[in-house]
């Protein structure tokens, strides 16, 4: 099994912007179709964008669509989140997930690998 650590949250102000890092180990991350979940207090773990293997589609969730990309550098067994223009409602523990299905995965219960998350705040 992948074993997944995030980096790269904090605190940032209403506007900003974020690179959230997932390095990965114990497997090749070009066999995992890759992901990154929120969540906020008292919300549910929410899907929030992902990227095929080959790292030629990406999908988001409607509120992040084009302010938030997401790429993967496989090589480096590394996944990435950029986060522009962040708002208060972005405020949530950001975890980095594999899935080893195919098509379009975006439920929590379709990633079987979970980083330990990486806090990010947006203040107003």
């Amino acid at each position: 099994q992948v074993q997944l650590v995030e980096s790269g949250g904090g605190l940032v102000q209403f506007g900003g912007s974020l690179r959230l890092s997932c390095s990965a180990s114990g497997r090749t991350l070009g066999s995992y179709v890759m992901g990154w979940f929120r969540e906020a207090p008292g919300k549910g773990r929410e899907f929030v964008a992902a990227i095929k293997r080959s790292g030629t589609y990406t999908y988001y969730e409607e509120s992040v669509e084009g302010r938030f990309t997401i790429d993967r550098d496989n090589a480096k067994n590394t996944v990435y989140l950029q986060m522009n223009n962040l708002k208060p409602e972005d405020t949530a523990v950001y975890y980095c997930a594999a899935s080893t299905q195919s098509g379009l995965p975006r439920h929590e219960t379709d990633f079987g690998s979970w980083g330990q998350g990486t806090q990010v705040i947006i203040s107003s």
